[in-house]
């Protein structure tokens, strides 16, 4: 019998998309379809005093133009507007709700035409005038008032007084900016209108949270609104929340009770979440030897005026080396800009390339080899809890990661690597996530001719959800792959969070090996009831299902073909449905690791930068797909160049609007940037963390890259840049 788990399995939904008939939000047609273009703000705070759509409503085509003074009812409390990764504190942003402006780039009306160019055309043709307010979008100018927020975890000892006593002391700041999901799908959605009821073809990370939020707003019965996301081209945290053209498509179509498609242009995403601003202070304290006495981390990053979203930077320090002492504290600065939001490894990206790079300024000062250093540091317990990990191989993925990279011929010395004009420099550094788990629930349909649909409301957001989810169920059930049928991203389905944090892997892996066993026991029932069974007596965990039987695990090796226990008990079909909960047994914490190692080469007149190799090595426990788990992986690292050299947001503050909202000047690595990447899989079990041994992957990918590069531009130049990202000029500029 074949084993499809932990195998390099090609993607069961591959051929749809290549071919295109995977459809994605802005492909589903309906005949009376209506297209909108958004209107959106031109100052960052203030009032609209006047609107004017007279001209827009005038050309031919045009259907309507809503805007705050127009719209169709919506609900006109907060908890209507909460959806389920809402910032617990503050008061959810109410697209086209009234003519208060809270951020430049903020929807004002919605052009409502019989084709898109139409549209777009008479939407130019909108006419606004605002009474404005003064606005800060900065930062810095915010800093002085940011609001502490709560310890996010419990300090140990004086650190203060550790660090000052401490023979070895680091201490500085790491900036960085704000960033951009820039996802290839824009975010769409079509609303049919069927007789009252919609259906809403969305891009979403999460079907069920759409829903429920849409009914909350639109004050609708849950069976008037059904989401559909079967596909999604890339979310990386963008897709948690409901995004704003999901309510305006909804409110065009109740409007006119026809079919809306709303799709935002690419400048428009700027202006739907973002990874924060941050500054973050970093002070280290050791002894000559390396030993860690002190380790404190401040930040600060920025939110909304009206949500008060945050992660915790900082906590990432105190989790993962061994020292005495440790302090955190978190500032959070309101900003007039759209709520910040959740971004490839939310917190971890960003505080562990701040400690990082810390860790290899302080390896400088101790004139210690890096990895020295964080093997000296090492530690078997989640520093703050005290918990022992349900398992660690980050000594395995620094030691495999080295030997691939050659870490040993490392010269210590800054400058002291070249190749020709190039200044050559290797950094390191680790990577950690947390190994998350949700409630979720499946339901498998098998039937007597050897088939099985699984069905889940969760979502692939292009990471190979399907695949994974066909590959678990074909072996727990024993069925051939191509006999499995996934269905996902339908909120009509069974319950299933929003997919992020890298816990839908895991998740819905045992959720699905839940019910197969469910439906294992169900055949056994039936099959003990057949004359003269030979698997009477026999429970469930002497039989397995495999090759289209259930067969005894015990001699004699009994088999019984399941289509003829489905005959015998009279029925062409078994179902199940099982919710399963992960149950933290309080005596372990749960985390994947990574080592990065990289290289870069620095022309040293130009000071252009290229990352020539990159190599990581990953312990997540059981590995579901290698290909699929290979590519999440690489992606995160190049995703981390970007970070470390390209990505920023960059904000004209006199008016509070985004000067690079597009892909041209915002700029992402391209093929030139991305050379030699190499991602290990350290063998790694873990009988703890769930039955099946798996962590997600998601997020480890991009976590402590840019650090590692970072390092490497230093060992190759001398120059310590902090400030993400780390451009040409920053190399040759005073400090």
């Amino acid at each position: 019998m074949t084993s499809y788990i932990g195998t390099a399995t090609p993607r069961v939904d591959g051929r749809d998309k290549v071919t295109g008939a995977a459809r994605y939000a802005g492909e589903h047609g309906a005949p009376d379809l209506v297209h909108g273009s958004v209107v959106t703000s031109t100052i960052a705070k203030g009032r609209i005093r006047r609107i004017d759509t007279s001209e827009a409503a005038k050309v031919d085509g045009v259907i309507a133009v809503l805007t705050h003074e127009n719209r169709p009812p919506m609900a006109n409390n907060d908890k209507a507007y909460k959806d389920d990764v809402a910032p617990e504190q503050g008061s959810p942003y109410r697209p086209l709700y009234d003519g208060e402006i809270r951020f430049n780039g903020q929807p004002v009306a919605l052009v409502l035409a019989e084709d898109f160019e139409t549209a777009t055309f008479a939407a130019s043709l909108v006419r606004v005038e605002y009474d404005e307010q003064p606005h800060i979008t900065d930062i810095e100018r915010q800093r002085g008032n940011a609001v502490p927020l709560d310890a996010p975890a419990k300090p140990r000892g004086d650190a203060a007084q550790a660090f000052a006593a401490s023979d070895i002391r680091h201490d500085a700041e790491y900036y960085v900016p704000v960033e951009h999901h820039n996802p290839m799908e824009l975010f769409a959605s079509t609303a049919v209108w069927r007789d009252g009821k919609l259906t809403v073809y969305d891009k979403t990370q999460g079907v069920q949270n759409v829903q429920r939020y849409l009914c909350g707003v639109f004050e609708a019965r849950s069976d008037e609104i059904q989401v559909m996301s079967p596909y999604m081209g890339g979310g990386f945290g963008s897709g948690l929340r409901p995004q704003f053209q999901v309510v305006l498509a909804v409110l065009g179509a109740r409007a006119l009770k026809r079919s809306v498609r709303v799709v935002l242009t690419r400048q428009q995403m700027y202006e739907v979440g973002y990874r924060p601003a941050m500054i973050q202070r970093i002070q280290l304290g050791a002894k000559p030897d390396g030993t860690l006495n002190a380790i404190i981390h401040d930040a600060t990053t920025t939110t909304s005026q009206y949500e008060d979203f945050h992660r915790n930077e900082t906590t990432w320090s105190g989790l993962l080396y061994k020292s005495e002492t440790a302090s955190y504290a978190h500032k959070l600065a309101h900003l007039d800009l759209p709520t910040s939001c959740d971004m490839r490894a939310p917190s971890a990206a960003t505080g562990v390339y701040a400690l990082e790079a810390a860790m290899d300024e302080l390896a400088v000062a101790l004139k210690m080899d890096p990895l020295e250093l964080r093997l000296k540091c090492y530690s078997d317990r989640d520093q703050i809890t005290g918990l022992p990990f349900s398992s660690k191989s980050l000594r395995e993925c620094y030691s495999q990661g080295a030997a691939a990279f050659g870490w040993n011929k490392r010269n210590l010395a800054p400058r002291s690597m070249r190749d020709g004009n190039d200044l050559i420099g290797w950094g390191m550094a680790t990577g950690i996530w947390e190994a998350l788990q949700v409630p979720i629930t499946v339901r498998i349909t098998l039937t007597a001719n050897g088939h099985a649909e699984v069905a889940c409301a969760t979502s692939d957001i292009g990471t190979g959800t399907y695949t994974i989810m066909a590959q678990v169920a074909a072996d727990m059930l024993g069925l051939p792959i191509d006999n499995v049928t996934v269905k996902l991203g339908d909120s009509t389905l069974p319950q299933s969070p929003v997919e992020g944090g890298s816990w839908i892997a895991a998740s819905v892996s045992n959720g699905i090996l839940t019910t197969s066993n469910a439906i294992r026991d169900e055949l056994l029932r039936q099959a003990q009831t057949m004359p003269d069974s030979p698997l009477k007596g026999a429970t469930a965990d002497d039989v397995a299902l495999a090759d289209g039987s259930i067969i005894s695990k015990k001699p004699p090796r009994s088999t019984i073909p399941i289509a003829d226990v489905m005959r015998h008990a009279g029925v062409d079909r078994i179902a199940q449905e099982k919710a399963t909960q992960f149950q933290n047994d309080g005596k372990h914490a749960h985390n994947a690791h990574s080592a990065i190692f990289a290289e870069v080469k620095v022309d040293e007149q130009l000071g252009v930068i290229r990352v020539t190799r990159l190599v990581s090595a990953v312990a997540a426990g059981r590995i579901l797909n290698l290909k699929t788990a290979r590519s999440q992986v690489m992606g995160g690292m190049i995703w981390g160049i970007g970070m470390a050299l390209h990505e920023e947001t960059l904000i004209d503050h006199r008016f509070g609007r985004i000067m690079n909202a597009n892909i041209a000047e915002y700029h992402v690595p391209v093929n030139a940037d991305v050379h030699d990447v190499e991602v290990i899989f350290v063998d790694e079990q873990d009988d703890i963390v769930n039955p099946m041994g798996i962590k997600g992957l998601g997020e480890i990918g991009i976590v402590g890259v840019p650090a590692a590069i970072a390092n490497a531009v230093h060992h190759a130049t001398g120059k310590r840049v902090r400030d993400l990202p780390i451009t040409l000029d920053k190399l040759t500029r005073d400090t």
